[in-house]
């Protein structure tokens, strides 16, 4: 993935939250993904557009 299509625009940023505990996300450039802290869940992104399916979602371990 090339850094034009794993970027998120902030204020895509502001108004996504996440599907399972409605807080916010934040974005993981190393990744490619968006984090919800609360829900402990990494959603992906795809060619620039985040998939916010929880059953997409990857579980972040401690």
């Amino acid at each position: 993935m090339n850094a034009s299509t794993s970027r998120v625009d902030p204020k895509l940023l502001e108004l996504l939250v996440c599907p399972l505990t409605k807080g916010r996300l934040s974005y993981d450039a190393k990744t490619g993904e968006l984090i919800s802290e609360k829900a402990k869940l990494a959603y992906p992104i795809r060619d620039g557009i985040p998939i916010m399916l929880i059953s997409e979602a990857r579980e972040i371990k401690d």
